[in-house]
């Protein structure tokens, strides 16, 4: 289905009596939205330098187009500023290639938000929140942007929730789910260098996410008790299965993991081997099969699989480990990948700027 031509509504002539008819018309998240008028969706759509019926996203089950414009007034309606434009279009660009599952990880039982991860000196530029209360509310690109995602999925994908939506639950994250990667203080190199990008570049990775997990760890003073709270997470039974995995560490743990000499690749290395569980246990709660402890086990198998175990995911690099929060606070967490397998793999993007401008 080709992307539908823009429409002008004429709503009242008061803001109030606007928002009302936003909600009349069916385009909210259950908060009130910014009514989407003509000059702001235009100043939205100056942030990129293509046509405004370029199509940069396509849902595989009802066949519905993302337009630049129609992504434009859904930014708007979130509360988003222009300069957020482009990490929301990347962040679409990143969804729309089809190891992402964009049916779903949006239409599934197992209720998932994309979370969407920026990394690098775009986030800075416009402000996004990588430090305390990082997943909470109070930084409004973080909060506008996630919400601009929800808005697209629910009113150009018809992604309704009870209609096309089908989460058993859901999580908060279906308002917001959206944080920057805190680059001050990082002793590891920031995601978007590790994903190949140009020094300079700015990414915005995005992960099919089940819900969030606090892990707490005050005492421990090791990488190996630090990390090891972690691993037990990752493989508590209600979400232990093959698919990826997003840690994001405190300050105070990355500290300690960073100040041993460990690397992101050692940090994988060890959270894939012990985010396990015996296969007895797992078939003790129901969900061992054979077919998943043979992908993980066979011949393409990991060397760090161990006999008689399932790991949380395939590989070490199925873990994206990065540093997010405050300084103070021995709090990380851990966010599991939506579906029983690998239904979705998480895509990223570079944030493209209109020319003459900085990303």
């Amino acid at each position: 289905m080709a992307a539908l031509a823009p429409r002008i509504h004429e709503a009242p002539d008061d803001l109030l009596a606007a928002i009302d008819y936003c909600y009349e018309q069916g385009w909210t998240d259950g908060l009130p939205v910014v009514p989407p008028a003509v000059d702001r969706v235009k100043a939205m759509l100056a942030a990129d330098s293509r046509l405004p019926e370029t199509v940069i996203a396509r849902h595989p089950a009802t066949g519905l187009d993302l337009s630049l414009h129609a992504a434009a007034v859904n930014a708007v309606m979130a509360g988003c500023l222009p300069e957020y434009f482009p990490v929301i279009v990347a962040a679409f660009e990143a969804m729309d290639r089809p190891d992402f599952n964009f049916h779903g990880s949006t239409a599934s039982t197992g209720g998932s938000a994309p979370l969407l991860i920026v990394s690098g000196p775009y986030a800075d530029e416009i402000g996004m929140n990588a430090d305390v209360n990082l997943f909470g509310p109070g930084n409004r690109p973080n909060a506008t942007i996630g919400r601009a995602v929800r808005l697209i999925l629910r009113n150009v994908f018809q992604m309704l929730p009870g209609i096309s939506d089908k989460s058993t639950q859901g999580n908060p994250g279906k308002y917001s789910f959206c944080i920057a990667e805190r680059a001050r203080g990082n002793p590891w190199p920031p995601l978007c260098e590790a994903q190949g990008y140009a020094r300079g570049v700015s990414s915005v990775t995005a992960y099919a996410g089940g819900g969030f997990c606090n892990v707490e760890n005050h005492g421990g003073n090791t990488p190996e008790q630090v990390l090891g709270s972690v691993a037990d997470a990752m493989a508590n039974y209600g979400c232990i299965t093959l698919g990826q995995t997003v840690v994001i560490l405190a300050p105070e743990h990355m500290l300690i993991v960073a100040a041993a000499g460990w690397t992101r690749e050692k940090a994988q290395d060890f959270l894939f081997s012990q985010a396990k569980r015996p296969v007895e246990g797992m078939k003790g709660v129901g969900k061992y099969r054979d077919r998943e402890y043979d992908t993980q086990h066979g011949e393409e198998g990991h060397a760090l699989a161990e006999s008689g175990f399932m790991h949380r995911g395939l590989r070490p690099d199925d873990i994206l480990i990065t540093m997010g929060g405050g300084d103070a606070g021995g709090h990380s967490c851990f966010i599991p990948s939506w579906s029983r397998g690998r239904g979705s793999i998480m895509q990223h993007a570079p944030i493209v700027l209109p020319a003459g401008k900085r990303s």
